[in-house]
C-alpha cells in the first residue's frame, strides 16, 4: 500500500512504523515549504492512503487534502505526529502490523492470516 504523508518536517521513526504495517511512503509534503502550500488539484497517481499529521497543518490544508482523498476514494487518517498515535489510527481503520497477525485476537474472528 502506498501512502502520501502531509505534515511534519521530519518523519523520525514513522517510516519504520509504516513498513511494519506494509505501507510504503509514496510522497511526503511537510506543508511548510511554500511550494508545498500550493494546492494540488489531485493526489499523486498510485496513492492508496492519505495520512495527515494534524499538529503540523492548518485547518484549510487539512480540509483541502481530505476533499481530494474523498473525491478519489482514497482512505485517509488524521493523527498527531507520534508513533503511538499513528499505530492507534492505523489499527482503528482495520490495519494490523504484519508480524503481529499471528497473535492478534481479531485474526481468529476473521480467519487466519492478515485482515
Amino acid at each position: 500500500m502506498n501512502a502520501m504523508l502531509v505534515g511534519a518536517d521530519t518523519l523520525g521513526n514513522i517510516p519504520t512504523v509504516l513498513e511494519s504495517f506494509g505501507i510504503s511512503i509514496h510522497r511526503h509534503l511537510s506543508g511548510r515549504n511554500s511550494s508545498h502550500q500550493r494546492k494540488l488539484d489531485r493526489l499523486p497517481a498510485g496513492t492508496d492512503m492519505l495520512i495527515l499529521f494534524t499538529d503540523f497543518l492548518g485547518h484549510n490544508v487539512m480540509r483541502h487534502f481530505r476533499a481530494l482523498a474523498s473525491e478519489q476514494n482514497v482512505r485517509f487518517i488524521a493523527c498527531r505526529r507520534s508513533v503511538c498515535a499513528l499505530k492507534q489510527s492505523l489499527s482503528g481503520v482495520g490495519l494490523c502490523e504484519q508480524n503481529a497477525c499471528a497473535n492478534c485476537p481479531n485474526a481468529a474472528k476473521r480467519g487466519k492470516g492478515k485482515h
